[in-house]
């Protein structure tokens, strides 16, 4: 079979999922729907060039996607197992059980390099009901760029205002080399999510914007704290009341 490319999605095939609600903030996660792969599926392969279908295995439902080979004249198959949805169970597993099989094969494989995406509570409209916090925002992506081999390198998420609320934007490297006193190179620590979330929440809790963190300490992307400047700013925050 001639190789043939799976293109990377576009911003509006992108959906943004609230993942986790705290006091300080929100997390969002990214995903692709059945529709945005059978869309796909038909563009590079053609609507008869492709077909799925589903088995049990177990108590796990595992969807068999299969690709004509022309040269070969074979089908070539990608399986995977999906989970069940909150709503119509076994619907959801289907569902789920064919994205998971498009991954397989390339479709929307660049979300599993999405970065951390934390909104501070100050940029989210929230409501609350029975003692429970909801989300009254919904977010889609404006911009995202990708490399060929399927690496989210920028990232923008608006609001239904078109409030911009999260941005990224991948450094081109990845580690800084530094030389230590006794002129060994050792490699700079990047901060984790977790840790970028804590900032954050910091953030929300004092009102200092992201934009003041960085221009303080000189760097132009939250992707360039190493653990000493996070550890700076992070007790600086720290030592600042709460916004009023």
């Amino acid at each position: 079979m001639a190789e043939k490319r799976i293109r990377n999605l576009n911003p509006e095939e992108i959906e943004c999922r609230v993942g986790k609600i705290t006091e300080q903030g929100i997390t969002l996660l990214l995903y692709k729907n059945a529709r945005v792969d059978q869309t796909i599926l038909d563009e590079v392969f053609g609507i008869c060039g492709w077909q799925r279908r589903h088995n049990m295995i177990g108590n796990e439902l595992y969807c068999i996607l299969s690709i004509w080979d022309d040269e070969k004249k074979q089908w070539v198959q990608k399986e995977d197992v999906g989970t069940e949805s909150e709503y119509e169970k076994a619907k959801g597993a289907a569902s789920d059980s064919f994205k998971r099989a498009c991954f397989n094969i390339g479709i929307g494989r660049e979300l599993y390099s999405a970065p951390f995406i934390y909104i501070p509570i100050n940029k989210v409209r929230m409501s609350e009901k029975n003692g429970k916090k909801s989300v009254k925002d919904s977010f889609s992506i404006k911009n995202i760029q990708t490399t060929s081999d399927k690496v989210i390198t920028a990232l923008e998420i608006v609001n239904q205002r078109s409030e911009t609320v999260y941005s990224y934007q991948m450094l081109q490297v990845a580690a800084v080399q530094v030389t230590d006193i006794d002129s060994e190179k050792v490699q700079v620590q990047r901060i984790s999510d977790g840790e970028i979330q804590t900032l954050y929440a910091e953030l929300g809790r004092t009102g200092v914007t992201m934009q003041q963190i960085l221009k303080r300490y000189g760097i132009s992307s939250i992707q360039e704290l190493d653990q000493v400047t996070y550890k700076r700013a992070l007790n600086g925050l720290k030592r600042t009341k709460s916004a009023a």
